[in-house]
């Protein structure tokens, strides 16, 4: 019997888990992941549009940024995780994570219903 294809291209499996702080490599902003997707979702003119192109076929993170307002929605491979210990500053944390314990936020029912960037 012959294995099918979606055994062998799952791709990368996610480093980081939803409640991760985490740090951008390039802007080196500092964030919480509330929401993420196996795959790169936005639109192909967000993609385009996107400086960085990371590669779309690796987890992609929606991350609450500390100190402002907005989420942003970023790549694996543009991530690292954040040992800072501090936490994050941002008007949507309590209202998708219930505590912060340890080095992470615990997530709570509330859906992220913010999709992938469309543009």
């Amino acid at each position: 019997m012959i294995a099918p294809r979606e055994i062998f291209n799952k791709g990368p499996k996610p480093r980081f888990a939803v409640g991760q702080l985490v740090r951008h490599v390039r802007y080196g902003y500092r964030g919480v992941i509330v929401a993420l997707d196996k795959t790169c979702q936005a639109s192909d003119g967000w993609y385009q549009n996107n400086q960085t192109k990371p590669e779309r076929k690796q987890p992609w993170y929606h991350v609450l940024v500390d100190g402002v307002g907005y989420s942003t929605y970023a790549a694996q491979s543009n991530l690292v995780a954040d040992d800072s210990g501090g936490c994050i500053m941002h008007p949507w944390v309590e209202e998708y994570f219930s505590s912060f314990e340890g080095d992470r936020y615990v997530r709570n029912d509330q859906a992220w219903p913010h999709g992938p960037p469309q543009a």
